[in-house]
């Protein structure tokens, strides 16, 4: 293994010859921590009133918060564009399991079939930051291929540990063992504070993919004692927080947190570790406002609308944050749209990392955390040519692509046509479409949409025909 020093010249002379940003210290640490369905506004740090994320908020006081970030609309597309560098439209993979999901055969298109594994032609950012020298370590859901040549242990980690599924009495690969009772994150994180321990004089690349708070919810119970203690008080004012259970799987989310953050402090690490907090997709609520429920939701992304599933805000905008001391500002913010592909051309930087062989479709965000000039850009781009259900003859979305350029966002629903635009710094909340008063507009979002379509070669849904019908599996309420 390099040592840090030797990867300071490494870094240098990369830096040099790629014309990068110029880092004044070796390259740092790495540790990214990713929840698992947490909503936009379920941090006390993005306007929860009912939840409580001490060590997520000091994470926030002491780095930025990105407000305009944007995942995929469920999990495993996202943590493939994430650990790929590439939109779902080149790797295939657009949700969670095949077109036989949910029973899309009345609905106008045939979706575009589905894959659940990262193609093994493309490099992962471990694959690149190992090959930079970074022991590399993965703990948690995976989720894009959990066995053989596809698990993580496969794709460029020094060590993984895969789990999710359960919050207690969970399985893991390869088999661990561990004490009875005891809570998975929990679990992940003494696997992460291990692994941080064993390499805090090398280079290290931590990503530690929490399953916690996807249900099934379950939360230890004197957490859930403590939140019912708030329950006087909860949703007083119409938020859509107000589960004790949700409450201390956040609660458990925030622990794990604090403990990476203490352990940086114990070893002294903080200056030369950049700490990462995100999540992979939308909370898990919003779908009585939208119509799509009669009841239901864990939780609720007010103001966005709808949950995780929708390409609407409150499915795709979610929770970024940085610390990275002596780098990035304490306390600050960032507005600019950004989007999960530039979370692996930003770690390439910060590495010092090569490219990979395959195309990548994000872009470095470094210079929007460090507060620099020269990052530029002209909009970001989802397409999603599937159906996901919410229940029976329900649907969180139908095919849809998007672009989202500064204030503006415009939607097309491939079954019809149908185009939505919003000016999201006067309507976050996606209330009003403008297509019909602003049709410049929407008709110039609209043609660079076409062409970005076009661009990447993103495959269309088809007529449904009613011919070679999947066998649909039973439908259960989703997500």
């Amino acid at each position: 293994m390099l040592s840090r020093y030797f990867m300071l010249a490494v870094a240098l002379c990369s830096n040099l010859l790629l014309g990068s940003i110029h880092l004044s210290a070796a390259p740092p640490n790495i540790v990214f921590i990713l929840a698992d369905d947490l909503g936009y506004t379920d941090l006390a740090c993005y306007g929860s009133r009912y939840y409580e994320t001490p060590n997520i908020d000091r994470l926030a006081q002491q780095g930025i918060r990105f407000l305009n970030h944007h995942h995929c609309q469920n999990c495993t597309p996202t943590r493939a564009a994430i650990l790929g560098g590439q939109h779902p439209a080149r790797t295939g993979i657009y949700t969670v399991g095949g077109i036989d999901r949910f029973d899309w055969t009345k609905r106008p298109l045939r979706p575009v079939d589905n894959l659940t594994q990262l193609p093994l032609d493309r490099d992962t950012i471990a694959q690149q930051l190992k090959k930079a020298g970074y022991a590399t370590a993965m703990f948690g859901k995976w989720h894009i291929g959990d066995s053989g040549k596809y698990h993580p242990s496969q794709r460029g980690f020094d060590q993984a540990i895969v789990s999710a599924g359960k919050h207690f009495d969970f399985e893991t690969n390869p088999k661990v063992h561990y004490p009875e009772g005891q809570y998975l994150a929990d679990f992940l994180t003494d696997r992460a504070v291990e692994f941080i321990d064993q390499h805090r004089k090398q280079p290290f690349f931590l990503y530690l993919p929490h399953f916690g708070v996807h249900g099934p919810h379950q939360a230890k119970p004197e957490l859930i004692a403590r939140f019912k203690k708030k329950e006087g008080v909860a949703d007083s004012d119409g938020q859509g927080h107000n589960s004790p259970t949700y409450a201390a799987m956040i609660a458990s989310v925030d622990e794990s947190v604090g403990r990476i953050l203490d352990t940086l402090d114990r070893l002294k690490l903080v200056d030369q570790t950049i700490v990462i907090f995100a999540s992979d997709n939308g909370g898990v609520g919003g779908y009585v406002r939208e119509g799509i429920k009669k009841s239901g939701g864990i939780t609720d992304n007010a103001p966005l609308r709808s949950g995780k599933g929708s390409l609407y805000e409150g499915g795709t905008r979610v929770p970024l944050i940085v610390r990275w001391p002596d780098h990035i500002r304490p306390g600050t913010s960032c507005n600019v749209p950004t989007i999960h592909v530039d979370l692996y051309a930003t770690l390439l930087e910060l590495g010092s990392a090569s490219k990979p062989n395959q195309v990548l479709d994000g872009q470095s965000i470094l210079p929007l955390m460090l507060d620099q000039q020269g990052f530029t850009r002209e909009a970001i781009y989802q397409h999603f040519p599937g159906y996901l259900g919410a229940g029976v003859d329900a649907w969180r979305t139908t095919p849809v692509s998007t672009i989202c350029m500064g204030n503006w966002k415009l939607m097309e629903f491939l079954e019809d046509g149908r185009l939505e635009l919003y000016d999201l710094d006067a309507d976050i909340g996606e209330s009003k479409n403008l297509a019909q008063s602003n049709p410049a507009k929407a008709k110039e979002l609209y043609q660079r949409l076409v062409a970005w379509r076009k661009e990447i070669h993103a495959p269309m849904p088809t007529l449904n025909d009613g011919t070679n019908l999947p066998k649909i599996k039973k439908q259960k309420d989703e997500p």
